[in-house]
């Protein structure tokens, strides 16, 4: 507050030079604490001055610190969205980052129509394929699986298996499998879903094996169903990273409780 309120610099200047020393401490990874802290007076400073172009990066990076934490998702969601009044005063790269880090925000809290909305804006200005437009463009592809446009999937599939990361193979073959399993074509899923299991790494194994569950219980399969289980520590995830993968892990063991249940095994 000394150096913003220093009456031998100009508010700009003042701000502009305070939020170059709080970016140091954010790329450095030295102290969120402070870096969040520095960035609340930024922000606060510049609305009390009117200087929006401050309260935009300011807020910008207050959000992309406190998104990390899981157990605030929805919290830190709201956060994020009151970047949205601000845009107009990001640089170009900055509106793609927010809009991007935004997009998996609200695949991760289940709102999918804003998925879909948020990263088709930052595509419109990304003309780079980055590893964050990759990611982002899965999480709009998983939001319209979610919301059954089957179409829109496959069709954004051709596109998101040309992106060049080690993720992309694994995860086109899940949402084609998964895809093909959810329009209820099990003559092409099953075969598809059963090598995938085999195929990907223990991490993504979970995601397969769901679709699996939920057509052999449709098609009362109780003996492949048993097969499956007997592999379960083979499919779990060992190290969960995103909130998607743990409600994989969730949705797992809600199948394998209706299995349980159908056999009477309720001990």
């Amino acid at each position: 507050m000394k150096i913003l309120q220093s009456p031998n610099e100009k508010i700009e200047k003042a701000l502009e030079r305070l939020y170059s020393f709080a970016n140091s401490i954010a790329i450095a990874e030295t102290n969120d604490e402070i870096c969040l802290d520095l960035f609340k007076v930024i922000a606060n400073y510049a609305r009390q001055c009117g200087e929006p172009k401050y309260i935009a990066k300011a807020l910008l990076k207050k959000y992309l610190i406190e998104r990390n934490d899981l157990k605030r998702l929805e919290e830190t969601f709201r956060m994020g969205e009151e970047v949205l009044y601000y845009t107009d005063f990001l640089t170009i790269e900055e509106k793609i980052i927010y809009y991007f880090r935004m997009a998996l925000h609200a695949h991760n809290t289940q709102k999918y129509s804003m998925c879909i909305e948020l990263c088709q804006k930052g595509l419109a200005l990304e003309t780079s394929n980055t590893e964050l437009k990759a990611r982002a463009y899965l999480a709009m592809i998983n939001s319209y699986f979610f919301l059954d446009n089957f179409d829109a999937v496959e069709q954004h599939l051709d596109v998101f298996e040309e992106f060049e990361y080690d993720f992309v193979v694994e995860s086109t073959k899940i949402n084609r499998a998964t895809t093909k399993a959810r329009k209820k074509d099990y003559e092409v899923a099953i075969p598809m879903l059963r090598s995938y299991m085999d195929e990907l790494h223990k991490e993504n194994k979970i995601h397969v094996v769901n679709e699996l569950l939920e057509i052999h219980l449709e098609l009362g399969n109780m003996d492949d169903i048993e097969e499956v289980l007997m592999n379960e520590k083979a499919i779990l995830p060992a190290n969960p990273q995103t909130p998607y993968k743990h409600r994989s892990i969730g949705a797992y063991y809600q199948l394998k409780g209706r299995f349980q249940t159908k056999l009477g095994r309720l001990g």
